[in-house]
């Protein structure tokens, strides 16, 4: 009797433990049913619509999932709808609008792939709401693809427009007011617009930053079809649109002094004629040395210390005039710093640089030496490139190891402060240790070719074409490569990008659909054929 009631007692903890388990049993089959929409209020595709509250109901409990990255209304409003619940579970959708609506317009909630069921995450595709404040539901659509001019990779979440052409149209309507028609590629880079008016459109793709379907050229890469498209007819378009980022406009912002015998120039916009010339009397003895930075919309200049108060200058750019005065108040000068360009292997296709952050004035080569493993002295030859850095040039060994002296005071910047004791230690590697890449190029298109090699974004090497030709990339560190072709239309030796308000598009970049994967002692032919 008492293992009878221990079995009992056993049996109903089982049961009860059983009982309060929540979620489906172990082992039993997963759900993977997208949520589905049972009715609306107003109901789907309504017409004649002037509510301005809308319920979405749905079979299960559903979560909306990066909402403001999913969700797309077209036409855009000026003020964006109030969507709730968000953060917590719900049978169906609130939809606040807090614009005035359009008259006779079709409006498409475009919720993405936001919509999921709250257990298993299952998405509901490409949802969308439909109504229109007209009689009927514009139905016409135009779908297709966008790519990246200088990018291999084409970047997702690309805005595409369209804009009516009528008679309020113009192309600087795209930097004032939202599109007619807007969608999103999300996590493609497809795009889809529907439920459109027959018509005449200019279509467009937009990088945003702001994300509000308003160009900004500062910030946001454009695209754009050549010509207009008409609905129904051109409803599929064969080419991507290739959007890219535009130069800007010249704009001169300010001069400054960084530092004691140092000022920048600042700017926005193409540095080419970009001219600054000193306008206020100088000894004979003054120097002066100016050099854009890379990377930084600045124009450095250096010059010798003077006793003033300031500084006049005249800065030109092609029509562009200005002077300007800048006062000379720093008390520190930025004494002379040396680096070199080489850590510690010295590949045998490079130089060995020594740069300054100041221009160099004066070098005594009696203070530099060049030793090998062996401490041989080895031949070298400096020369000065630019203002500010320094060549040692000497025949190189492979599987050598070196060492570079310089004594203090072996450099003399425009301030008159020189270096303290520098050394370098470096070796060079063995021409096995490199591989090589042999391309040849058919050059179908009949045009110029700047065909490069990539290494992480960098340019590693540049060979321009006229003709088909075989080219060879020899000496390159174990790595992985890519090789892209600008068709250089102009002749100019670098890639352009275009210009909306121009109608100028990007020279094209082909990329080679093989990446290099070198290894050392390895030679790898490929065939890049430019069509």
């Amino acid at each position: 009797m008492k293992h009878f009631n221990q079995i009992l007692i056993l049996l109903w903890v089982v049961l009860a433990v059983s009982c309060a388990r929540k979620g489906r049993p172990e082992g039993g089959p997963k759900d993977e049913t997208a949520p589905i929409m049972v009715t609306a209020t107003p109901a789907y595709e309504s017409v004649n619509f002037k509510d301005d509250k809308i319920r979405i109901y749905f079979d299960e409990y559903i979560v909306l999932k990066d909402l403001a990255k999913q969700l797309v209304v077209s036409p855009p409003m000026k003020n964006p709808p109030l969507i709730t619940p968000q953060g917590s579970p719900s049978k169906y959708i609130n939809i606040k609008i807090l614009d005035t609506l359009k008259e006779n317009t079709t409006y498409t909630f475009n919720f993405g792939n936001a919509v999921q069921d709250n257990n298993e995450n299952n998405k509901l595709e490409s949802f969308k709401y439909v109504f229109s404040t007209g009689s009927y539901i514009d139905s016409l659509t135009v779908k297709g693809s966008v790519s990246d001019a200088l990018e291999k990779e084409t970047q997702k979440n690309v805005n595409v427009l369209l804009y009516r052409i009528d008679s309020s149209y113009n192309d600087s309507i795209v930097y004032k007011r939202k599109p007619d028609y807007v969608t999103n590629t999300l996590d493609s880079t497809l795009f889809n617009i529907s439920n459109i008016k027959e018509g005449k459109y200019v279509l467009l793709a937009l990088k945003e930053q702001a994300n509000n379907f308003i160009f900004n050229s500062k910030t946001d890469k454009i695209g754009y079809l050549n010509d207009p498209i008409s609905l129904p007819k051109d409803s599929v378009i064969e080419n991507d649109i290739v959007f890219f980022k535009e130069v800007q406009p010249f704009q001169f912002k300010r001069a400054k002094e960084v530092s004691k015998g140092k000022i920048e120039f600042g700017f926005e916009g193409q540095q080419k004629d970009m001219k600054v010339k000193l306008l206020s009397e100088v000894p004979s003895s003054f120097k002066s040395f100016s050099q854009f930075e890379k990377d930084k919309d600045t124009l450095s200049y250096w010059h010798s210390l003077i006793d003033v108060d300031s500084l006049n200058f005249k800065v030109t750019h092609e029509q562009f005039v200005d002077t300007v005065t800048v006062r000379l108040r720093k008390k520190k000068i930025d004494s002379i710093k040396v680096t070199s360009n080489v850590s510690s292997t010295l590949h045998l296709t490079d130089t060995l640089f020594l740069i300054a952050n100041n221009p160099i004035t004066q070098h005594d080569v009696s203070k530099f030496s060049l030793v090998d493993k062996d401490t041989l002295d080895v031949a070298y030859e400096l020369q000065k490139i630019g203002f500010n850095k320094l060549a040692v040039l000497f025949k190189q060994t492979p599987k050598n190891v070196y060492k570079l002296n310089v004594l203090p005071e072996a450099i003399t910047d425009i301030y008159e402060t020189s270096n303290d004791t520098l050394s370098y230690n470096f070796r060079t590697l063995h021409p096995e240790d490199y591989g090589s890449i042999i391309l040849d190029v058919k050059n179908e298109v009949n045009k110029p070719l700047i065909i490069q090699l990539i290494q992480k974004d960098n340019v590693v090497k540049t060979v321009q074409l006229s003709s088909s030709k075989k080219i060879e990339f020899n000496l390159l560190k174990p790595r992985t490569y890519s090789v892209r072709a600008i068709i250089d239309e102009n002749n100019n030796g670098k890639w352009d990008t275009g210009s909306f308000l121009q109608k100028i598009q990007p020279e094209k970049i082909i990329y080679l659909d093989v990446e290099f994967k070198l290894r050392a002692n390895w030679i790898q032919n490929e065939t890049f054929t430019i069509n």
